[in-house]
């Protein structure tokens, strides 16, 4: 009797002896031919995929893979034909956690030679197309300018002139091209796609969606990658598409000759499609490593609703209707878009047991149907009319995500080409829960939640630091809850609220609760709640730096936190926010608080908390929190009594007065991963002192046009008003009858320009209005709500613009200016009778003069220079005229000289400016100056 072919004996398995079939095994040096047994196993995941199908939803099958890598040719696609049941479920499994790679890439065998100055080159197949090189496992670098540094903070490399005319002559044919810039104000960023150049020589490029508040490209900090002409560094390489070359220059240790090399191909590895009616069910994947999935950055266009983001719904493995399905025991390394994405109707997806490491994008995300939201809005600046709005609380169809895990996970190093992501991102969505996972090492948020739809979120015992290490203004955990309650304007939403008090609650109809986390930001918040976040519970966080921010939201119950070196930041609250902030202990007898109303009691209640102080061993009434929330009535200044804050035990000791308030300890060494693989190289937060962080900027208030203005001052204040970075002149009070008041500049407003020129600091300003004169008409750039406007203001005849003392003239009609009269404008603190120690030439000085007599004056100085600073260069302007000068060195800081400078023209004014400026400092410090005079010619 003739041998039955294989495929036969493999089908009677299945039709047979079900016990036998199973089981299912699978090896790289198995056959598709193959009856799928231990001795005979199958090549493809195509081949154990169909065969597992026989048997799925009737028995328990179990398909596993032995070591090797496994390049998949297509996406590996589940749909409901392949669903088991909760008692017969399918298993997909590597034999050995992380030895079956499955791997969107294809191997290339190469042939190198020589090309010139290190680099090699090689010819590829003719239909490989790729952004992405792997050599021996690791991601290589796309011939880039600046050269990739690790050290630099954002784009490992950055430079301002990544795209200046010199630099893109060089380029012979830069389409295919990438250009790379942050948002200015650090909000995330964007990327072209260069498309060639313009007659002019200048790139053309399409793309710069990726952020869905647009704005402006950031001058400095950007860098472009895929140009052949900057492949000048090892661990670069380019393809050239046409000539079908791959050049490369490689590390010095590299041999080529026997380096594995491997390139990208697929964008997704794994799909579960299904959809409500038909989901993928009872179907796991345990223990793979996933590896060489494509680059997406150029479909990350979607924008979310009213976030600050866009995204790609895809990632390396992709849930979309599927139940109680699962990842578990994997490895998903430097994919290159998102590694996990659970898109729309999915129900108990799991993730568990998983390191994601150096994903291109954000590492699981959660993001269901827009369509699934009520009253639906997708930019900042839209917003609902309050009778448009459908007031039928929760979603309007189940096509989102809903009750999904992701435990005892280790994200880390994702973002590494889009800034704009996070280790967990939740979008429109219920029920997610993110346990025990440590998440570090990002560009942006350890974990995000874009808005409150629809909320019963729980984030527990994770550890959450170095976030936020290439963006700004959010924090470790960042929110927006700009739902459809939501107005830009907050006097609007109050109004709202008042007449429909159940609005702020439509979305998120459930509470969101953050408990038991450990977090560690120290470019912002420790937790973020931004933009009308509302219905929040978070309590038992240890927050090591940058304490906790609540802004515009309802009912957010905070209470049983440390709050390590800070406090809470209150921003913007609304009438009747319904919060409540009780039982916490802080480290300032103070709030940080932004843009919040006076003389009446915040939240719903704040008291019981105590501010940490080991200087207070009994404890004191608080004098702070209670005069800026009028409340706090029973919080204290005490010694909290820590049990261990070097080791990062917070618990307070049985003595503690803490308790007495009603504190409980909870622990403090149960955060983050547990899983032992994972624990063993999972990092863990700096635990030292970091302290109060000052601002460096000035806060003093200045009269300016006759308004009070001064510095933004603070990353609460920064984010408060949605400056681009600490920067601008706010402005405290405008008084009515006032050239600002009429030409509608507002309190709260603040002031980012002046004459198209930038004005961060309250230096700039004061320099621009050096050259005002009476009548003039002066343009100001105003942020208000975060968007900014221009004003235009008609100086009136008599101004002032400095705070020095206005000077008049003698008897002879001179002016001695001394330094008892000057304003210093900058950091120069002090000075007696001389103006010294002038080390800071971006210091300046302003005196102000009573001109009766208009006409020409001899300006003399007395100064002193040491001869290590002979050289300096300074401008003396007033009522639009300058006068430069240059200065001799006169032997020492105490040997002091009269020198005639030239003549100045003074026009007639009540409160003329004049300002004295360095250009050039040589040495050491400006110069000693004793007196400036001015004399009129007769």
């Amino acid at each position: 009797m003739k041998a039955l072919p294989a495929f036969l004996l493999l089908l009677l398995c299945f039709d047979g002896t079900a016990a036998l079939a199973a089981d299912i095994y699978v090896s790289p040096q198995g056959k598709d031919t193959n009856p799928g047994t231990p001795a005979a196993p199958l090549q493809t995941f195509a081949a154990a995929q169909q065969a597992a199908r026989r048997l799925a939803g009737r028995e328990p099958v179990t398909v596993t893979f032995d070591d090797g890598t496994y390049y998949l040719p297509q996406t590996v696609v589940f749909t409901a034909t392949d669903s088991g049941t909760a008692t017969a479920p399918v298993v997909y499994r590597a034999a050995h956690e992380r030895g079956a790679v499955l791997s969107g890439g294809v191997k290339l065998a190469l042939t190198w030679k020589p090309y010139k100055d290190g680099i090699h080159q090689a010819q590829v197949p003719a239909d490989l197309e790729t952004e992405e090189i792997f050599i021996n496992g690791e991601r290589q670098i796309l011939a880039r300018y600046p050269n990739f540094n690790p050290a630099a903070k954002y784009f490992d490399g950055y430079s301002k002139d990544a795209l200046s005319k010199e630099r893109v002559s060089r380029w012979a044919d830069p389409a295919g091209g990438y250009f790379h810039a942050m948002h200015p104000a650090l909000w995330g960023d964007f990327t072209w796609l260069i498309t060639g150049k313009d007659a002019q020589g200048e790139i053309t490029k399409e793309g710069g969606w990726q952020n869905n508040r647009g704005g402006a490209v950031h001058n400095e900090i950007r860098f472009v990658e895929n140009i052949f002409e900057e492949l000048d560094a090892p661990g670069e390489w380019f393809l050239n598409r046409k000539t079908r070359t791959l050049y490369y220059y490689p590390p010095a240790n590299l041999d080529l000759a026997s380096a594995t090399i491997e390139a990208t191909r697929l964008r997704t590895l794994v799909e579960f499609s299904g959809d409500e009616k038909k989901p993928v069910r009872f179907v796991n994947l345990k223990g793979f490593a996933f590896r060489q999935a494509a680059r997406t950055v150029m479909d990350t266009k979607e924008p979310l609703l009213r976030t600050d983001w866009a995204i790609y719904r895809g990632g390396a493995i992709f849930f979309n209707g599927a139940e109680d399905c699962s990842l578990e025991d994997a490895l998903v390394d430097q994919v290159g878009g998102n590694a996990i994405f659970v898109n729309n109707y999915n129900r108990r997806v799991t993730i568990r047991g998983t390191e994601i490491r150096k994903a291109g994008a954000s590492s699981v995300c959660f993001v269901g149907d827009q369509k699934a939201v009520r009253s639906a809005l997708f930019n900042y600046d839209q917003s609902n009319k309050l009778e448009d709005i459908d007031l039928t609380p929760g979603p309007l169809t189940s096509n989102y995500p809903a009750d999904c895990l992701v435990e005892d996970c280790l994200l880390t190093l994702s973002g590494r080409v889009e800034k704009q992501s996070a280790g967990v991102e939740i979008d429109i969505a219920q029920g997610i829960t993110v346990r025990h996972c440590s998440i570090y090492d990002l560009p942006r948020s350890g974990i995000n939640i874009g808005d409150g739809c629809f909320g019963g979120h729980v984030v527990e015992f994770c550890d959450i630091f170095d976030t936020v290490k290439e963006t700004g203004d959010h924090g470790s955990f960042n929110s927006w809850g700009r739902d459809r309650f939501w107005h830009a304007n907050i006097d609007v939403t109050n109004d709202w609220v008042k007449k429909l008090p159940q609005l702020p609650f439509l979305d998120v109809v459930k509470p969101i609760t953050l408990r038991n986390n450990r977090w560690r930001c120290d470019h912002g918040w420790d937790v973020d709640l931004d933009d009308g976040s509302s219905n929040y519970e978070i309590y038992n966080n240890l927050m090591l730096h940058g304490g906790l921010k609540l802004r515009e939201g309802y009912k957010r119950i905070v209470h049983n936190n440390v709050l390590v070196d800070n406090s809470l930041s209150p921003h913007v609250w609304y009438d009747d926010s319904d919060d409540v902030f009780t039982g916490n202990i802080v480290f300032r007898d103070r709030y940080n608080e932004a843009r919040m109303f006076k003389g009446r009691p915040w939240g719903q209640e704040m008291n019981k908390n105590l501010v940490h102080s080991a200087d207070n061993p009994t404890p004191v009434p608080a004098t702070g929190l209670p005069r800026q929330s009028r409340r706090d009535a029973e919080s204290i200044v005490a010694n909290a009594q820590f049990i261990d804050p070097a080791k990062g035990d917070y618990r307070v000791k049985p003595e503690s007065p803490a308790l007495a308030l009603g504190f409980k300890n909870f622990p403090m060494d149960q955060f983050g991963v547990q899983k032992p693989s994972l624990k063993a190289i999972a990092r863990t937060p700096d635990l030292s002192r970091a302290g109060s962080q000052g601002s460096g900027r000035g806060a003093a208030p200045r009269i300016w046009l006759s308004a009070r203005v001064r510095n933004i001052v603070g990353e609460s204040e920064m984010s408060a008003f949605g400056t681009a970075g600490e920067s601008g002149i706010l402005a405290l009070d405008v008084p009515v009858n006032t050239a600002l008041a009429a030409a509608g500049l507002q309190t709260g407003d603040v002031i980012v320009a002046v004459n198209d020129q930038a004005v961060g600091e309250m230096t700039d300003l004061v320099r621009a209005s050096v050259a005002f004169k009476p009548g003039q008409t002066v343009k100001l750039g105003v942020l208000r709500t975060q968007k900014t406007t221009a004003i235009t203001v008609t100086l009136p005849k008599e101004f002032s613009v400095s705070k020095a003392p206005i000077v008049s003239a003698v008897a002879d009609g001179s002016f001695t200016l001394l330094a008892a009269d000057v304003e210093i404008v900058g950091t120069l603190a002090s000075h007696g009778g001389n103006i010294e120690n002038w080390k800071n030439p971006g210091d300046f000085l302003c005196w102000q003069l009573k001109v009766n007599t208009p006409g020409d004056y001899t300006v003399t100085l007395d100064y002193a220079l040491d001869p290590h600073s002979d050289g300096t260069e300074f401008t003396l302007a007033a009522g639009g005229q300058t006068l430069s000068a240059k200065l001799a060195a006169t032997g020492g800081w105490r040997d002091y000289r009269r020198v005639k400078l030239g003549v100045i023209t003074l026009t007639k004014s009540d409160a003329l400016l004049l300002t004295l400026t360095p250009a050039k400092k040589p040495g050491e410090a400006v110069m000693n100056l004793h007196r400036l005079t001015l004399s009129p010619i007769k």
